[in-house]
């Protein structure tokens, strides 16, 4: 009989919510269908705020920025800022007219930040030159050409 009397009491109390239910594998509520989310990829967009082809940098600043430089250069910059990158790298690719002559990986520490690369300049390496600032997955985010000579 006592046993009857305490499972009478438990159904009581368990019909008035007394008992503590554990909600934690309780199941979700199915998500209404919309728009599909963004992709990753676009929350995280790398921008190339500024970027310039100079003779130096001076306290992360470029110095004697410009589009012709002379054949005895002896070597250039390129010096770019950018955000969105933080955690990830860029390169800086070189080229001498349509020729590769140099890729410099970039790691970035933060957003926005500045960064920069130097490519040694042959004395008889004039013509037509350009720089690629690309992503990690190697998308153009900015072209600069330059001139060397001339």
């Amino acid at each position: 009989m006592k046993r009857i009397g305490t499972i009478v009491v438990l159904a009581v109390l368990a019909g008035r919510g007394v008992a503590a239910q554990d909600t934690t594998q309780a199941p979700k509520p199915t998500p209404t269908p919309t728009a599909a989310p963004a992709p990753a990829a676009a929350a995280a967009a790398v921008t190339v705020d500024e970027a310039v082809v100079a003779r130096s940098v001076l306290e992360r600043q470029p110095q004697d920025t410009g589009s012709t430089f002379p054949p005895d250069v002896g070597q250039v910059v390129c010096w770019s800022k950018v955000t969105g990158a933080g955690g990830t790298s860029l390169h800086h690719v070189w080229f001498h007219g349509d020729t590769q002559v140099g890729d410099v990986e970039l790691q970035v520490g933060g957003s926005p930040w500045r960064t920069w690369s130097k490519k040694t300049v042959p004395a008889d390496w004039t013509g037509a030159w350009h720089v690629e600032i690309r992503d990690a997955a190697g998308t153009v985010l900015k072209r600069i050409d330059f001139t060397v000579g001339q």
